[in-house]
């Protein structure tokens, strides 16, 4: 399947799944207060798709798959029949009519954490939080390479998703934040990283590089790719070569293989260099040569080229048994929810750009497919996190979204009566535009995003 319609079919199938849940939560509690429910559809437009059940209600799929409604039955909309009244949305009491309009939200926020469950209990394959290469930054904060990233900022951090989640909120805050290491020797430090220090134009896309910092799982595997003709290494290594030491040094990437060679050609003489070749381990003797380059000028090289190798199998798996599943799936539900009203606060307040806040269709499209790829882990990953955006979007007090309705319905319980026609159908407009300059930007931002790619 190809990269568009992969995203196409994963966004279709992820809205519909999260829209007809957060419907039917809507019905349910609709139907469990006495409230005629007229229709159930997942999409807006004409129907592909219609059936009534025996309750009356009428369940349909509509042509256009970004959202959702249930009809109720309400005087304001419709004239209806004087033994139906009882059944109307409009006669019930405030309270019933609150918890019918959160119903929607509340079930998006309880399959965030049932899809969390399911996650970790399933297991989220990743990279184990051990650092590759530091620089700048890290360098000067005290973190070498082979560290093991226990927690950043009180929080554990068993993966490298885990590092970057942590790291995310801090560095856009240009805060500095306390890092827990296990070293090499096996030794628990603590270290600050100066996020402070960061400059005004982080890109929250790189933050690991602007950090310097460097996973292990991104660096080069020491196999050779390419030997140049009439090099050191001409006639003594082969392509697909895994070099495994270097006169001693055990090698574990291709970036330690510069320093050891310009090492071994200070010292002058040959070196033993330690290969594995289609499964046997050969000791091979090599002199490192000279060599000039206009930017690095005199250095010592044996003319070989990382091989272009796929991404290494990850060594890392977050997994809970179903019992312990639950509390992980409810503290990571939490920590979420304060994650993206952190992100909301910081657009308002301009610590961070509204592009990289408010995402449309053809960016969740590309977001599901990619995770979607990854396994069924991950793809539950961004489903949840889809699920509690939609809880959390829905309950923003704008009119025409669950919130407006909450906010009126609030109004009505201080004055003591429901706010007036003429007050609701200014507060539809206002709605309108606020909605539509949020699509508006959304879709600036997805075209925005396929212009920079």
């Amino acid at each position: 399947m190809s990269t568009f319609l992969g995203s196409v079919w994963w966004l279709i199938v992820s809205l519909g799944l999260l829209v007809t849940f957060h419907e039917f939560g809507h019905y349910w509690v609709a139907r469990r207060n006495g409230v005629k429910v007229l229709r159930f559809s997942v999409g807006f437009g004409r129907p592909l798709w219609m059936r009534r059940g025996r309750d009356g209600t009428e369940y349909a799929i509509a042509a256009i798959p970004l959202g959702g409604y249930v009809r109720m039955l309400d005087e304001r909309e419709a004239p209806i029949a004087p033994e139906e009244a009882s059944q109307a949305f409009n006669r019930k009491t405030v309270w019933q009519r609150m918890a019918i309009v959160a119903a929607g939200p509340a079930a998006n926020l309880i399959l965030c954490v049932a899809l969390l469950w399911a996650m970790f209990v399933i297991g989220r394959p990743d990279y184990a939080p051990v650092v590759g290469h530091v620089q700048s930054i890290a360098a000067e904060a005290g973190l070498n390479r082979g560290d093991r990233i226990e927690a950043v900022g009180g929080r554990a951090t068993p993966t490298w998703n885990e590092v970057q989640l942590a790291l995310l909120p801090a560095a856009l805050d240009r805060a500095d934040v306390r890092v827990s290491i296990v070293d090499e020797r096996g030794a628990t430090q603590e270290r600050t990283l100066p996020l402070s220090r960061l400059g005004a134009d982080l890109n929250d896309r790189a933050l690991l590089p602007s950090i310097g910092l460097l996973p292990r799982h991104l660096l080069a595997a020491p196999v050779v790719g390419r030997v140049h003709p009439d090099s050191a290494a001409w006639g003594v290594l082969a392509e697909d070569d895994r070099i495994t030491a270097i006169d001693g040094v055990r090698i574990e990437s291709f970036d330690q293989i510069a320093a050891l060679v310009q090492a071994l050609g200070e010292q002058g003489g040959a070196g033993m260099i330690e290969v594995e070749r289609n499964g046997d381990r050969l000791a091979l003797e090599i002199t490192p040569q000279r060599m000039h380059d206009d930017h690095r000028g005199e250095f010592w090289a044996l003319g070989i080229e990382a091989a272009r190798g796929t991404a290494p199998e990850r060594d890392a798996l977050q997994r809970y048994g179903p019992l312990a599943a639950f509390p992980a799936a409810v503290r990571e539900t939490g920590h979420l929810t304060g994650q993206l009203f952190g992100m909301i606060g910081r657009a308002f307040t301009g610590r961070i750009a509204v592009e990289n806040t408010v995402a449309g269709p053809i960016t969740i499209a590309r977001a599901t497919n990619a995770y979607a790829q990854q396994g069924a882990a991950w793809y539950l990953t961004i489903l949840a996190l889809l699920s509690l955006s939609l809880a959390i979007l829905n309950l923003l007090p704008i009119p025409m979204l669950d919130g407006g309705h909450l906010l009126y319905y609030l109004i009505e319980l201080v004055k003591g009566s429901p706010v007036s026609e003429k007050v609701m159908i200014a507060g539809q407009y206002v709605g309108l535009a606020l909605l539509a300059s949020l699509m508006g930007l959304a879709f600036y931002n997805d075209i925005l995003q396929l212009v920079q790619r």
